[in-house]
């Protein structure tokens, strides 16, 4: 066999994987019943925490599961357990609301802990391939993520079965996350340390050079001057500021070239007669995300902050934004 038809039928394998997953999510659609919305109501009216478990793969997509909902405004944590009866289930309070995972329906691990839940008056959630089981009839609720075959051709790695819990936990993570009118902010508070969270958490003030560091000359400077200044600050311009420090305009290594171009005596020429009058500016209120936005729309790649009387606070380039992980 040539390596040629092995990868042939390695695509082939790995098509007949996706195709059963496919299948598996695709019955999910139908579930989507009043069980899921008593779920739904449960969790959402839940004044603790969800608790989620599972055990082995099952373990793995409850702990996902966890960390999704979390994530998108219905505080979560995950629970294992085998551990629960063992003294985690001190964890539980009867404010909170147990979302439980087994394919099987009959895992021994999660059943030993069952009736320590009810006792503590827990609302339970049941997500099983088999709504005949002890788990499922036990629950208040059960969502039924049975698949008609596993993608395994030995029928026993969990794969098609884990895909449809893992898919129905993401649907309940996301209605209770447009229920809760859950935004983008939201989201970022959660993720600071994220892009997300640094695209909408961060603001210009933050990043802005301010103080002795802004490049500025006055309005009756030289362009010798300028250059000078723009040197000393590093930032690839200046700006053009007026005797009540107000912007009058930006000289960037962009005009520099212009002004060679025009074969003007940098000595004596006065920076307001070459400068780009107004320039971009931005307010400190602004997102760093909105300034990286006007300088990408601008093609320029320094932008001055400013006031609202129009004064010169600040200054930012595409570096300041990059080390900031806005770009």
């Amino acid at each position: 066999m040539t390596q040629r038809s092995v990868q042939q039928n390695y695509a082939a394998l790995g098509l007949a994987v996706i195709e059963t997953e496919l299948a598996a999510v695709e019955a999910l659609k139908a579930r989507l019943d009043h069980s899921f919305e008593h779920a739904c109501e449960l969790l959402l009216g839940c004044e603790g925490r969800i608790v989620v478990t599972g055990m082995g793969k099952s373990g793995h997509i409850a702990g996902k599961i966890a960390a999704t909902l979390a994530s998108t405004g219905s505080p979560a944590f995950f629970v294992h357990p085998g551990e629960a009866s063992h003294g985690d289930l001190g964890m539980i309070t009867p404010k909170d609301v147990v979302l439980a995972l087994s394919n099987s329906g009959n895992t021994g691990e999660i059943l030993t802990i069952v009736p320590i839940i009810k006792r503590l008056g827990v609302p339970l959630i049941s997500m099983t391939g088999n709504p005949s089981s002890t788990l499922a009839i036990e629950a208040e609720v059960n969502l039924d993520v049975s698949v008609a075959s596993e993608a395994c051709p030995l029928g026993l790695a969990p794969t098609a079965s884990t895909t449809a819990a893992l898919v129905m936990g993401d649907a309940l993570a996301i209605a209770l996350l447009q229920a809760r009118g859950f935004s983008a902010e939201d989201f970022a508070l959660s993720h600071p340390g994220g892009s997300l969270g640094r695209r909408l958490l961060l603001h210009v003030e933050d990043i802005m050079h301010t103080g002795d560091e802004i490049p500025q000359v006055s309005a009756d400077a030289t362009v010798t001057q300028a250059l000078l200044e723009m040197t000393r600050k590093g930032l690839g311009m200046t700006a053009i500021v007026d005797a009540q420090n107000r912007l009058l305009g930006v000289y960037t290594d962009g005009d520099l070239r212009r002004t060679l171009d025009r074969n003007i005596d940098i000595h004596k020429t006065m920076i307001s007669e070459v400068m780009s009058a107004g320039g971009k500016r931005v307010h400190t209120h602004d997102l760093a995300a909105e300034a990286l936005k006007l300088m990408d729309d601008s093609k320029i790649n320094a932008v001055l902050v400013v006031n609202e009387d129009n004064s010169l606070i600040g200054a930012l380039n595409m570096h300041d934004l990059l080390r900031a992980g806005v770009v």
